[in-house]
């Protein structure tokens, strides 16, 4: 897996990657810690409303930047996001009203929406090997786990030593370093694709190319699972650790680190497990796993309201929730880049982008607002949910997909010599 990191433009990115989303993490245990503040047990309402703004820019505003700076540099438009989200981040800590939480993220989201589908589609230039590629997914996966793993922990250290508000210091930090080190990157150029398109043609392009690729449909009946289990998850947590069964700030810290550790143990062996299982039984897999893990999610719940014990059965089902969504995202990028060319893949990695996130604006409300009600109804919705999406998925990899991963060499599962463990061409 780290050999990828020979190669100077990949190992500059990854670590920019880094930087940021541990200064993410802190954020959002800060977060968590400023809405309880303000609203008290109300706050996974406030946090389910913040979390379905970011939806709203994610899916609103991510296609329009996109169309917008197309034809830009990628690394202008990587610094410029960079810059914005270091902005916000330093003005979280004054924030007081619930109001000022909702602004502060659109914008950051806003930011964050331009950045990330605009630095994922540039790795398979970097690294057009599928195999290399897969190998940069999973450690790409593994650095969003250490974040889950290592910014809580770290978030629960300072907490003992300095008030949360200065954990969005650490958040301007790696956006900072995330900047400089875009920066100092020697970025591919930008193919020659012939004519240009204008903006109203850049616009639907990545949509379209979902609604004619049967691969990209498949992805997303399993984005639904992904944000059913990963809603219960960042909204809940909070509430399930300081509301529910009465533990301290660093309780949740805890949670979502357990989230973090479930995708950690999986991240390492996706590229073993998709040489052997190929991509969609991958996927396939991972999604079943969410929807056990959102059915424990219910029980533990259900306990939890008649006996107020079960705190280590929800750190075991986080954990389970963690692998489930380590299966399902961390292959998935290799869809949409067999889907798409050089000249469109931008465009169709922020079509991704905008319609997987398109489905947290159902189950971030689901979980924040009615959970803000009943937690068990927000558990058993979220978990019906994801029933449906993984059923679909299952179908329809079943019935539509054989074709199209025959078609699909990449797709495919390797076939390695009994002996030698050598990929047979």
């Amino acid at each position: 897996m780290l050999r990828v990191l020979r190669n100077g433009t990949y190992t500059k990115l990854f670590a920019a990657q880094v930087i940021a989303l541990l200064g993410t993490g802190l954020l959002t245990v800060a977060l968590g810690l400023l809405a309880f503040d303000i609203a008290g047990d109300a706050a996974g309402s406030v946090l389910g409303t913040a979390l379905t703004i970011k939806m709203i820019a994610y899916v609103g505003v991510a296609p329009l930047i996109a169309a917008v700076v197309d034809r830009l540099p990628k690394k202008a438009v990587l610094i410029g996001a960079d810059l914005v989200r270091l902005a916000i981040a330093l003005l979280l800590p004054f924030v007081t009203e619930a109001w000022q939480i909702y602004a502060l993220v659109f914008v950051l989201q806003s930011a964050s929406a331009t950045f990330t589908p605009a630095f994922q589609s540039l790795i398979p230039a970097i690294l057009p090997d599928p195999d290399e590629y897969t190998r940069a997914l999973s450690l790409s996966r593994l650095a969003y786990d250490l974040e889950a793993l290592l910014s809580p922990a770290i978030a629960a250290v300072l907490l003992t030593l300095i008030s949360y508000h200065n954990l969005f210091v650490g958040t301007a930090i790696g956006f900072t370093g995330s900047a400089l080190l875009v920066l100092v990157s020697r970025l591919p150029a930008r193919p020659d694709d012939g004519p240009a398109m204008t903006f109203w043609q850049r616009l639907p392009a990545g949509a379209k190319v979902f609604v004619r690729t049967p691969t990209l449909r498949f992805l997303m009946l399993t984005n639904i699972v992904v944000a059913a289990g990963t809603a219960i998850v960042l909204v809940n947590s909070v509430v399930y650790a300081r509301g529910v069964f009465q533990r301290g700030d660093a309780a949740l810290a805890l949670a979502l680190a357990c989230f973090g550790i479930g995708s950690l143990v999986v991240a390492l062996a996706i590229p073993w497990l998709v040489g052997r299982l190929g991509v969609i039984r991958t996927m396939v897999t991972g999604a079943s796993v969410i929807v056990a893990g959102l059915v424990a999610a219910v029980v533990v719940t259900v306990t939890a309201a008649f006996t107020g014990a079960g705190w280590i059965p929800l750190l075991v089902t986080w954990s389970v929730l963690g692998m489930g969504t380590s299966l399902v995202n961390t292959p998935s990028s290799r869809l949409l880049a067999d889907a798409s060319t050089p000249a469109d893949r931008n465009l169709v990695y922020t079509a991704q982008f905008a319609l997987s996130h398109a489905c947290f604006l159902i189950t971030y409300p689901i979980a924040g607002w009615v959970g803000a009600l009943n937690l068990t109804a927000a558990a058993v919705a979220l978990a019906i949910l994801a029933i449906c999406g993984g059923v679909g998925a299952v179908i329809y990899a079943r019935v539509r997909l054989r074709g199209s991963i025959a078609e699909a060499p990449s797709l495919r599962p390797v076939r390695r010599h009994p002996r030698t463990g050598a990929a047979d061409t």
